[in-house]
């Protein structure tokens, strides 16, 4: 397989989307993290802690994405600087650690999104809880 000068170039769209994405995950995150580290200095509330814990789990995880996702654009940028140098092979195989590390980062980021639905669905089963150990309260006709 032959690549030319244009083909990691179409990687950058889709790169800078995705760090686009992370990085707006990261700062959800952050905010995040600050409200509940307040909460948790008001209430002590180990269900808080809990949040707190997997929330740096996620953290650690997105700074991984975007670690990965940069090394990706960065092999697009040298992969291209190879075939500009007229470096063929050498361009290919780093076209292909490009692609490599591009699907690393994106499954970190289907890792990151089910510890997050694992979060949601654990606030919402407390919740249900909740719901369902409250007493039973008729309106009025």
């Amino acid at each position: 397989m032959e690549i030319t000068l244009t083909t990691p170039a179409l990687l950058f769209p889709a790169l800078s989307l995705l760090l686009l994405a992370f990085t707006n995950r990261f700062m959800s995150l952050a905010k995040l993290i600050r409200d509940l580290k307040h909460r948790y200095q008001t209430s002590h509330s180990h269900l808080v802690f809990g949040q707190i814990q997997n929330l740096r789990k996620r953290l650690i995880l997105i700074r991984n994405m975007q670690a990965v996702g940069i090394g990706s654009m960065f092999s697009c940028v040298l992969c291209m600087f190879t075939l500009y140098q007229g470096w063929q092979m050498a361009g290919e195989i780093i076209f292909g650690l490009s692609l490599v590390l591009l699907m690393v980062s994106m499954s970190l980021s289907l890792w990151e999104i089910q510890i997050s639905v694992k979060a949601l669905e654990l606030e919402l089963s407390d919740l249900e809880h909740e719901e369902a150990t409250a007493p039973l309260i008729l309106p009025k006709s």
